[in-house]
């Protein structure tokens, strides 16, 4: 079977299974109607747990075994100027993650949750003794990145498609890989990071092409670009979106895309598939996101927005997917710095699920609720 049918086989595969569990909907919905508190009165923590259940088959959940993916690239279209960092950075950044030294990677040293790296493209040669072909080791996650390298970066989407269609699928594959070790690991709730100079630009372009929006409405600064860089960067993501209008979304990714993109929309629809808990972190995840729900609209039940990115496209995905970020602290990092605090977020809204005690069980009069939903305050 070749890799195009295989992909079409797994999109078939989520719509046909990714409904969530309407039964054990109900059973959250009405158990938290039960909760000793006011209905409604933990919020989105409440309307976590019921999807939860949805996802998981059952009311109570447990998401402490966690792990987020980081798919690494460069972006041939870096050398347009429209990057105000190196892509050494990409390189530096990547191998560092092992070592625990960067933004993620110190939280998942700190929380002792498993990363997942995975070269996708990274443009200079990292050292064999840092890489493995394998992303389990006997039985857990390697701590190693793992070698699925395409190319030393894709090439100048200002000029040329960015992927050949072979590496599109092999970069979608790889995703759907990831996750598939991820349940065979035992992870019960992962999220999906990128590390990639320039993957601001790719991403404003598959979001403009997929929504039909401008590219001044998703082109931001980045990680900080001139005046005359980000008037380059809206040039060359109006004309890669106006050339990819109305195009499926893989084709889209294909041209004016990333390599860390079409890994990370394999991953999210292979969360579905694998009925697995996602959360998106930040613009770039999100982006990805967004093209996994166009390819797969039932992927969408089993993502989570964690934060809100200070990239002005972020607001438009999260329109699109008919999503909310959990919490907004300013943060614009990447990497899926945004997951770990969410999955703390998530933590607690199963806990309360979990042990918070029932009106019948706490021995609470509950009557006064009653008149609550009446109207009758007095």
């Amino acid at each position: 079977m070749d890799n195009k049918q295989k992909i079409q086989d797994i999109l078939n595969e989520v719509e046909r299974t990714g409904d969530l569990d309407g039964e054990a909907v109900k059973a959250a919905e009405a158990r938290q109607e039960q909760l000793a508190k006011p209905t409604g009165a933990l919020g989105y923590l409440e309307d976590i747990t019921v999807r939860m259940a949805g996802i998981t088959g059952q009311v109570k959940n447990e998401v402490k075994r966690q792990a987020v993916a980081v798919f690494s690239a460069d972006n041939g279209v870096c050398c347009e100027g429209v990057a105000s960092a190196p892509q050494s950075v990409t390189y530096s950044q990547t191998i560092n993650m092992p070592r625990r030294f960067t933004g993620v990677s110190s939280m998942a040293k700190y929380w002792g949750f498993d990363l997942l790296v995975v070269n996708m493209g990274v443009k200079m040669d990292i050292p064999e003794v840092l890489m493995t072909d394998d992303m389990l080791e006997e039985g857990r996650i390697t701590t190693k990145i793992v070698n699925r390298r395409l190319a030393p970066g894709t090439a100048d989407l200002a000029k040329e498609p960015a992927m050949t269609e072979e590496q599109l699928e092999e970069a979608f594959l790889t995703g759907v890989e990831a996750v598939k070790a991820f349940k065979d690991a035992g992870i019960q709730l992962f999220g999906i990071g990128e590390m990639g100079i320039g993957n601001t630009t790719t991403s404003a372009c598959v979001l403009s092409a997929l929504t039909g929006r401008s590219a001044e409405a998703v082109v931001g600064r980045g990680g900080g670009l001139t005046d005359e860089g980000l008037a380059k960067k809206i040039q060359i993501v109006g004309e890669a979106a106006a050339a990819n209008a109305g195009l499926d979304p893989l084709t889209v990714i294909r041209n004016v895309g990333g390599f860390d993109i079409a890994a990370m929309t394999g991953a999210y629809v292979a969360a579905a598939l694998c009925r697995i808990p996602v959360v998106i972190d930040g613009y770039i995840s999100a982006v990805a996101a967004l093209a996994a729900a166009k390819l797969a609209p039932k992927a969408r039940n089993f993502m989570f927005a964690s934060h809100k990115s200070r990239e002005q496209g972020y607001v438009i995905a999260m329109e699109e997917l008919g999503m909310r970020p959990m919490f907004d602290l300013g943060m614009r990092l990447g990497e899926g710095s945004g997951c770990p605090i969410a999955f703390k977020i998530m933590e607690t809204a199963c806990a309360t699920m979990n042990l918070m005690a029932t009106y019948d069980e706490g021995s609470i009069d509950a009557d006064y609720l009653e008149q609550r939903k009446t109207g009758n305050f007095f």
